[in-house]
């Protein structure tokens, strides 16, 4: 197909060049032919004027109104005029009769008469023709008449002068000549050059097309050589980007691919092995209710990843909707801490800024919203070293709601943080840090929070924290004052183990309190547990 376009570029380009030239030299001819004529005329014209004012001056007046022509002397000036503008000159009386001539152009043996319709016309005033002079000549002639008078009396006659068109010809062939031989020179430096330049405009879509054909075929790692800044050279460029991305695309599709696998052969093992054990009576009577505990958590991680993988395909499919409405952030942040406390005990966590959490409305999917919080908590939980703290923040901006989230421990390397919410990625390719995870968690709470019109950043020093702030919209109400908050006395944080329960435990129920829920208050379980909207 591409050599099929350079053909017809380079056919179509030198199509309209030859057009080109042909028009030209069209155009050329007409104007040459109309230039000769145009000369010859008046070159015709003004020696005829001038034999016709000569031979006046040799009128021999005979009787009343009949007139001699002397001609011994005049032949001499007509021979001279004749041969010096290469024509045939000749003098005729009003009845056609030919007086004197000279034919140095034609070479005719003494022709007798010519038509009166010729000698009416050129006593009239003036005479052109272009033809055979009514069968004077064998060939096409140009020929031009005046009047001939007589000194200061009538006109008696008409001098004509002719000149043959093969002269014209002549002039045009070889005008012609000339300008074919540069036609052909023009067209061959017009071929060489823009055939080199039709190849080198089809060479990059050539060279795409190849590229295209082994991405078809799994190899992602041809790319294209980008040899200038126009436009091929943009698309080029643009063309490697595309090639770039669909690397990386296929690099993380195929790491998710052997995550997924790990993530439900791991369970599915799990649970498969303590059932059989159960079945056939190798977990004893009494050990089956702790091992059933071990196939609920991998049976409730599946569910996760299954969610997650909805979630994915919803967000794909655009089918993601929101169902906005006001709630409590800081009770959502409360409620999902509690669904991590046997986590948090067992790695011995401080948990900080509880007490300075307040009832904090936000507007948006309190489901959808409830999975960022249980994310981004199960991401501090899970990476914070023993010992560590995690700490919150929830502040009241003009137009916004921000909440942080920090933890210490390893933090993330300065490389990763440009890409820790891209679907599939993982900081960590070994899977030792993160052997629960499929790189899709950070990346649906960014989709999440931008559906709601918010986003979110991350921060980190290796060795030393990692802080998530995101930030939801305030809908669009006209602004009111903010009364003065009370004085709060801050308390010492501190303290492990039971401590850290009874601060949640007493957050939790102070903010169960100022809401007053009803029996269908909302759960205190995992996303993973709560119904699709």
């Amino acid at each position: 197909m591409q050599r099929s376009i350079f053909k017809r570029y380079l056919g179509i380009t030198m199509g309209i060049i030859l057009l080109s030239f042909l028009m030209l030299g069209s155009v050329m001819l007409f104007f040459f032919r109309s230039y000769w004529r145009q000369e010859k005329k008046e070159l015709l014209t003004t020696n005829a004027a001038s034999i016709a004012g000569i031979a006046g001056s040799f009128l021999t007046e005979t009787g009343e109104n009949a007139y001699e022509l002397q001609t011994d002397v005049l032949s001499a000036f007509l021979a001279s005029f004749s041969t010096s503008i290469d024509a045939d000159i000749f003098i005729t009386d009003l009845e056609g009769q030919i007086l004197l001539g000279n034919y140095a152009n034609s070479h005719l043996e003494d022709p007798d008469l010519v038509p009166k319709q010729a000698v009416k016309a050129a006593v009239s005033g003036a005479y052109e023709n272009w033809g055979t002079f009514g069968g004077l000549y064998q060939g096409s002639f140009y020929t031009v008449g005046v009047p001939m008078h007589v000194k200061g009396g009538p006109c008696v006659g008409a001098v004509f002068a002719a000149t043959s068109a093969v002269t014209v010809n002549a002039y045009q062939g070889e005008a012609v000549k000339i300008f074919l031989i540069a036609a052909v020179a023009a067209l061959g430096v017009s071929f060489c050059v823009v055939g080199a330049f039709a190849y080198r405009l089809v060479k990059p879509l050539r060279q795409m097309s190849a590229a295209a054909r082994s991405f078809g075929a799994g190899d992602f790692s041809v790319r294209v050589p980008v040899t200038s800044t126009d436009e091929l050279g943009q698309l080029a460029l643009s063309f490697n980007n595309m090639a770039n991305s669909l690397t990386n695309s296929e690099g993380m599709r195929r790491s998710f691919i052997a995550n997924v696998s790990h993530e439900l052969k791991t369970p599915m093992t799990t649970i498969a092995g303590f059932i059989d054990g159960i079945l056939d009576g190798t977990i004893p009577q009494k050990e089956q209710e702790k091992y059933l505990q071990v196939v609920s958590s991998e049976v409730k991680r599946l569910s996760r990843l299954v969610k997650s993988m909805l979630d994915l395909s919803r967000i794909d499919s655009g089918e993601m909707k929101i169902h906005p409405a006001e709630f409590d952030i800081s009770n959502t942040i409360v409620n999902t801490l509690l669904t991590f406390e046997q986590r948090i005990d067992a790695k011995q966590l401080e948990i900080k800024g509880l007490e300075e959490l307040g009832p904090q409305m936000v507007y948006g999917d309190q489901d959808l919203l409830h999975q960022v919080v249980y994310n981004l908590i199960e991401n501090a939980v899970k990476f914070t070293n023993a010992g560590g703290a995690i700490s919150f923040l929830v502040t009241d901006g003009i137009d916004r709601t921000t909440v942080v989230i920090e933890n210490t421990g390893p933090g993330i390397a300065q490389e990763d943080l440009p890409m820790v919410f891209d679907r599939f990625y993982k900081g960590d390719k070994s899977r030792g840090r993160d052997k629960n995870g499929m790189g899709l968690g950070l990346y649906l709470v960014r989709t999440i929070l931008k559906l709601h019109g918010g986003d979110i950043g991350v921060s980190s020093i290796p060795g030393q924290y990692a802080r998530f702030e995101f930030y939801l919209p305030k809908p669009q109400v006209a602004p009111k004052l903010k009364e003065p908050a009370a004085p709060k006395t801050k308390e010492k944080a501190g303290g492990r183990g039971k401590e850290n329960r009874h601060r949640v435990e007493k957050a939790k129920a102070e903010a169960e309190k100022r809401e007053q829920p009803g029996p269908g208050g909302p759960p205190e379980e995992g996303p993973s547990d709560r119904k699709e909207q």
